[in-house]
This record gives structure tokens, sequence and C-alpha cells, in this order.
């Protein structure tokens, strides 16, 4: 079977252009880094981790790096990891200070006898296994600065007002192993110490209103979905639709079975996504877009 790495960085209301070729840039490559751990014999647990910690170095994705604010001027971050095979599984909530989230989740899950650890917790729980904590402040740049403010004097509802959401990455292996794995800078301007889903495990990577995606348990219901004979994309895409009618907030997702059947669904304006299969970039983040490109 052919392995399929598939990434996306964030469903949101992307209507900057310019922007939106950053994107695609950044989860393009994200998704060829991740799929050369795979031809270079690594695992898939390996190379979900190293696409995602690409985009948490990214300063244009929500994650790491990127992360958004809360309303007191921090960032607090979210990530989990998991194996399909065994259902082995760890993450991180509400953690300052660390560059790459998603490796501290993965230790979690190595390390531990747990799923989850938060705060400082899990910032203890990094010191331990020798991972740097970084100054204090390290990780808020100008543009996370200048977006807090313009959100906080907005008259927007801040419930529904939705920027850039979470990254993530699936992949499948030609045994048909897989593996998901997501990061968060969580909402703008959240409450200090709001957990969001991220951190609640699950084969499939969410993006976009957590506490609506927590709620309708969507990673769960597309999983149930495909179970029933739905398609990786047919669920996908029927379970963020079900969702967003009934509870009126947006998300997307990216979803992969164990053949390499591959599932990308948003209920935003844009989510960018790209998948890499044998020698060919699949990537858009348009509703109804597909380019492909050949490597």
């Amino acid at each position: 079977m052919e392995p399929v790495v598939l990434v996306h960085g964030g469903a949101g209301k992307i209507s900057n252009d310019e922007v939106a070729k950053k994107l695609i840039e950044g989860v393009k490559t994200a998704a060829k880094v991740g799929y050369d751990i795979l031809l270079k014999g690594g695992s898939v647990i390996d190379a979900v981790e190293v696409s995602v910690r690409y985009l948490e170095d990214d300063e244009n994705f929500n994650a790491g790096k990127g992360s958004v604010l809360n309303l007191e001027g921090e960032v607090e971050m979210d990530a989990s990891i998991m194996m399909g095979a065994d259902l082995s599984a760890g993450a991180v909530t509400v953690v300052k200070d660390i560059k790459n989230p998603i490796s501290l989740a993965r230790l979690v899950m190595e390390k531990t006898t747990h799923i989850l650890l938060a705060a400082e917790g899990a910032k203890k729980f990094a010191v331990s296994q020798g991972i740097e904590i970084l100054p204090e402040g390290a990780l808020i740049t100008e543009k996370t600065k200048k977006a807090l403010s313009e959100y906080l004097a907005s008259e927007e509802d801040k419930g529904k007002q939705h920027e850039l959401g979470t990254v993530g990455a699936v992949a499948v292996d030609s045994e048909g192993r897989l593996a998901a794995a997501t990061s968060t800078g969580g909402r703008q301007g959240k409450l200090q110490g709001r957990s969001s889903d991220t951190c609640i495990i699950g084969s499939v990577s969410t993006t976009g209103h957590g506490e609506t995606i927590a709620k309708y348990c969507l990673a769960h219901a597309i999983l149930k979905s495909m179970e029933g004979g739905k398609t990786a994309n047919m669920a996908t895409n029927e379970c963020i639709e079900l969702m967003t009618k009934r509870l009126n907030n947006t998300a997307g997702a990216i979803t992969l079975s164990s053949k390499g059947d591959v599932g990308i669904g948003f209920s935003t304006n844009r989510m960018s996504w790209c998948y890499r299969k044998g020698d060919k970039l699949h990537f858009g983040i348009d509703h109804d877009e597909h380019q492909i490109e050949k490597i």
C-alpha cells in the first residue's frame, strides 16, 4: 500500500490571500518532511510528530511560535499524539514556554503511564525529560500582540469570532499503521487556563471552534461513521456539516483510513491542507479546490 502523510494548517476566517499563500506553502513543506521520514524508514509516529513540529516552528500557524494569546497576553498551548495500532496516546494542555508541545505530548505517551498532563505539572515533567524551558514570553510575537489588541477592540461576538485554528497531521504507512498528531495555541482571547479539544485523544485531527468540537465529539463521530461503511471523505464532511448545523459553529478535520483513504472537510471559509502520496503533493485551501504538484 502507498503511504500517505496528510496535514492541515487550521480552519478559520482566512480572508487575506497573501496569508493563504503562506499557509499553503507551510502545509506543503510539512507534508513533505513527514513523508521523508517514512522514506527513510521512520515510523508513522515519527512522521506526524515531525510534520507538526514544522508547523509549530512556523509563525504563520496557530501553534508553537505562532500561538494566539489569552486574555492575560500569554501563550498557553495544547497538543496530543496517538498510535492507531495499540491506541497508545499522550497529550498536554495549558503548557507555557515549550517550543514544541507535540514532542512533549509524545514523551507523555512513551515515558509515563498517563495520557494527559497539564500546566505546571507538564512543565515539571518536561524539565525531567531534558526539554528546554524557554524564557517567559519567548513565544509571544508582535503579530499575536497586535491580533489580541484588535480582538479586544472588536464589537463582534467573542464566542463566535473564529481566527486561524489548530494544526495537525495524520499518516499511514505501507503496512496500514496509523498515527495522528494535533497542536494548538487555542482560541484568541480565551480565559487563562482554558483547555481545548486538542488534548482530547482521537485518531482524527480536528480544528476550529474547540468547545463545539468537544461537545459534538467530532473525531469520534467521524470514526463511527467510517465504521458504519462511509468513506473517510464522506464521513468527515457529513459529520462536520451535522455538527455545524446542530451547534452553529464551524470546524475542519482530516482523516485517513488504514487503507490510505483520505478525508478532508471544513465548514469555515478556508482550511489549508496537503497530503503526499507517492511522488505527488495534493493540496488546497478553498472549498472544491484540489491542486496536484509532482515532486
